[in-house]
């Protein structure tokens, strides 16, 4: 069975959008992953296909209406039971680790929001999970969906050439990955690291570990003292082995 993501949006027309392109469109092709829209205005029940209302107790802004919402996400459910998102810049942020627990689901359906957001009693009643990208608000859900689709399909069985590569990435380890090099060796006065192309594989992977761990003390330090503390656990059990 494919890994299957349906989009709940207003704005249908945007996928699969980039998704199209690049490895994530050549495994939708081959039928790695299924993509599926709803487009939520279609549940609307008045000519006029209204799908928000004012906030109850005032406000500025809109929010999108339960019972249009429900609509949509029963429609989704319907064939098969899936999990549902709320991309929505209160949730949970979008990391590495979630990616690859989300990437072991059969079926994602994420949900789009627009204007000031969904009816809370949606969220509720689907237990639904909220996912951030990232501490900024954009206006709408579409593209964090791309960015959670993306993450979570280079993960497929298939998707990506060389498996290999998913083990040395960014955030694989809890480092921040390595700088990257290839030919020509001398590129306006600056050259490949002597030790890359050296040969010596022990030393090239001690390099790559001492570049990783540099790289990300300077730009993550909230990553770098998380590594630190499993370091420090992992070095406590061998003591105790």
């Amino acid at each position: 069975m494919a890994f299957k993501i349906t989009v709940l949006t207003l704005f249908p027309e945007l996928f699969p959008g980039a998704l199209s392109a690049s490895l994530t469109g050549k495994a939708l092709e081959k039928g790695l992953w299924e993509l599926e829209t709803v487009n939520i205005r279609d549940f609307a029940t008045d000519k006029h296909k209204t799908v928000d209302d004012t906030p109850a107790g005032g406000g500025a802004g809109m929010v999108m209406k339960p019972d249009i919402l429900g609509s949509a996400i029963e429609k989704a459910l319907h064939q098969s039971m899936g999990k549902i998102i709320y991309l929505s810049p209160r949730g949970k942020s979008l990391t590495q680790a979630l990616a690859k627990s989300l990437a072991q689901e059969n079926h994602l359906v994420l949900l789009c929001g627009r204007y000031e957001g969904v009816d809370q009693r949606v969220l509720d009643e689907w237990n639904i999970q909220e996912i951030s990208i990232g501490d900024y608000v954009l206006t709408g859900g579409e593209i964090p969906a791309y960015v959670l689709i993306d993450a979570c399909v280079r993960l497929q069985e298939g998707v990506l050439g060389d498996v290999e590569s998913l083990n040395e990435e960014s955030f694989s380890n809890g480092l921040l990955e390595y700088p990257q090099y290839t030919r020509p060796q001398m590129w306006k006065n600056r050259q490949i690291p002597e030790v890359l192309i050296s040969g010596h594989h022990e030393k090239i992977k001690h390099w790559r570990l001492s570049e990783s761990q540099k790289l990300t003390k300077e730009r993550r330090p909230d990553l770098w003292l998380n590594y630190l503390s499993k370091e420090e656990k992992y070095h406590e059990y061998l003591t105790k082995i």
